[in-house]
C-alpha cells in the first residue's frame, strides 16, 4: 500500500507504517503525478484535493488531519466512492489557548481587563464551544452566533439551560453588543448559511470603536480589503488575524496594520498535531480493516516545563498572563511571521513558518501548584484550562 502523506504531520511513520510505504511530501507541493498510483493520501488544510490532483489518480482513501475539511472537494470523494476522514477537534484547545493568550496580550498592551469585557463568538463549533465554556468558567461575559445550530437547536425543540450564552443571537447584535468579536467559522462559499465574507465592509464599518476583531477561522471569512481600510483609515479598532485571504500570499499591508499577525498556526499544538494523525490512523485502520493498537498517550512525549509553583496570590490577569506564557507566548509567532516575510518574501515566509513551526504544548500540560494565599487563584487557572492544586 503506498501512502502519500503531508510531510509536517508528526509521528507519521508510527502511525503509518504499518499500512505501507509512505512518501512524505510538502502539502503545497503534492501533484497529480505523485498520487497517481497511491493508495491513500493524507494530508493538512493547505492541499488542495479536488478533480485536479485526483483525476487520474487511484487513491482510496483521503484523510485530512486538521477540524476544517473545505480543501477537500467531498462530493468529489464521495461520486467516486472514495473514503474520507477528518479530525474534528483535534486541535480545538489549541486555538482556544492562542485566542486566550491574544487577548491577554492585547489587553495588557491596551490597558483594559479581558475579565471586563463582553465577547462574541461566531460559530459554536468545536473550537467557538469550547472558547465559551473557558470563558464563561472565568466569568466573562459572551454572547454566540451560530445561525446553523440555532436552527437544528429550533427544529429539534431543545431546551437551553436558563442564563447560557448557547442562547443565540444574531451577527448583528454580536457586532453591536460585544468588545470583542472572535470568528471560529468554517468556510462555506453558498447557501443559507454562506460565510464567505461574513464581516463584509458594511459589517466592519459597523465595529464600534475600541473593538477587538480576532480572526482564527478561515481568511475569506473577512473582507480582507475592508479591513485593511478601517485600520489604515480610522485606526480605532483592534485585528487578531491568524488566518488570510489568499494563503500564502496574504496583503503584507493588512498584516503589517494587525496588532497580531500570525501564519495559520493557531492550532498548531503538538498535542492537538498529534491526536490530528492519530485519528486519521484509527479511521484509516478501519477502512482497510487492520487492528489499530496505538495508544495516544503513548504519541505525546512528556513536555519540557511539567510544573511551575506559585507561592503568593496575584492579580488573576496577571497569573493568567504568566501561566499562559509559560505554556505559550503568541509574540514569538507573530515576530516569527514579520521577520521571515523579510528574509523571504510574503508566500515564502509564510509557508517557511508553517513548516518550520517550533514545539508548542497545550495549557493542559502544564499543572499549576499553588501555595499560601495563592490558593484564591485556583478556580481561574483551572477555567483557563490548566492543571492546578493546592499545596
Amino acid at each position: 500500500m503506498k501512502l502519500v502523506v503531508d510531510a509536517n504531520i508528526p509521528a507519521a511513520e508510527a502511525c503509518f507504517g504499518r499500512a505501507g510505504t509512505l512518501h512524505r511530501l510538502p502539502g503545497r507541493d503534492i501533484r497529480p503525478a505523485d498520487v497517481a498510483d497511491a493508495d491513500a493520501l493524507i494530508v493538512r488544510s493547505i492541499t488542495q484535493v479536488n478533480q485536479a490532483l485526483l483525476a487520474q489518480s487511484a487513491v482510496r482513501f483521503v484523510g485530512t488531519c486538521t477540524i476544517g475539511t473545505d480543501h477537500i472537494d467531498r462530493a468529489l470523494l464521495s461520486e467516486r466512492g472514495i473514503g474520507f476522514a477528518s479530525a474534528p477537534g483535534c486541535n480545538a484547545d489549541a486555538v482556544v489557548d492562542y485566542v486566550l493568550s491574544s487577548l491577554l496580550l492585547v489587553s495588557e498592551r491596551e490597558g483594559w481587563s479581558l475579565l471586563e469585557r463582553k465577547i462574541g463568538i461566531v460559530g459554536a463549533g468545536n473550537v467557538g464551544s469550547r472558547l465559551q465554556q473557558r470563558l464563561q468558567a472565568l466569568d466573562v461575559e459572551t454572547l454566540v452566533c451560530d445561525p446553523p445550530r440555532a436552527e437544528t437547536e429550533r427544529a429539534q425543540k431543545e431546551r437551553v439551560a436558563a442564563g447560557r450564552a448557547s442562547q443565540f443571537v444574531s451577527l448583528d447584535s454580536v457586532i453591536e453588543h460585544c468588545d470583542v468579536v472572535c470568528l471560529h467559522t468554517p468556510l462555506v462559499k453558498e447557501g443559507p448559511h454562506a460565510t464567505y465574507q461574513l464581516l463584509n465592509a458594511e459589517r466592519i464599518n459597523d465595529l464600534s470603536p475600541g473593538t477587538v476583531l480576532l480572526n482564527a477561522g478561515r481568511g475569506d471569512c473577512i473582507d480582507g480589503l475592508a479591513l485593511r481600510s478601517r485600520l489604515a483609515g480610522k485606526g480605532d479598532i483592534t485585528a487578531i488575524l491568524d488566518v488570510w485571504e489568499d494563503e500564502p500570499e496574504i496583503d503584507a499591508a493588512l498584516r503589517d496594520l494587525a496588532a497580531m499577525a500570525t501564519p495559520h498556526i493557531a492550532g498548531h499544538s503538538l498535542d492537538g498535531k498529534l491526536r490530528g494523525t492519530w485519528m486519521i490512523q484509527q479511521a484509516l485502520s478501519q477502512h482497510v480493516g487492520l487492528t489499530s493498537d496505538i495508544d495516544f498517550n503513548i504519541l505525546c512525549p512528556s513536555p519540557a516545563l511539567s510544573a511551575i509553583t506559585l507561592q503568593q496570590a496575584l492579580p488573576i490577569e496577571d497569573a493568567l498572563r504568566l501561566c499562559t506564557r509559560a505554556v505559550y507566548d503568541v509574540r514569538r509567532d507573530h515576530d516569527a511571521l514579520q521577520r521571515q516575510v523579510i528574509h523571504l518574501g510574503v508566500k515564502k515566509g509564510f509557508d517557511h513558518c508553517r513548516a518550520n513551526y517550533p514545539l508548542r504544548r497545550e495549557f493542559a500540560t502544564l499543572r499549576v501548584f499553588l501555595e499560601n494565599d495563592a490558593a484564591v487563584l485556583e478556580a481561574p487557572l483551572l477555567a483557563a484550562g490548566f492543571q492546578v492544586r493546592c499545596v
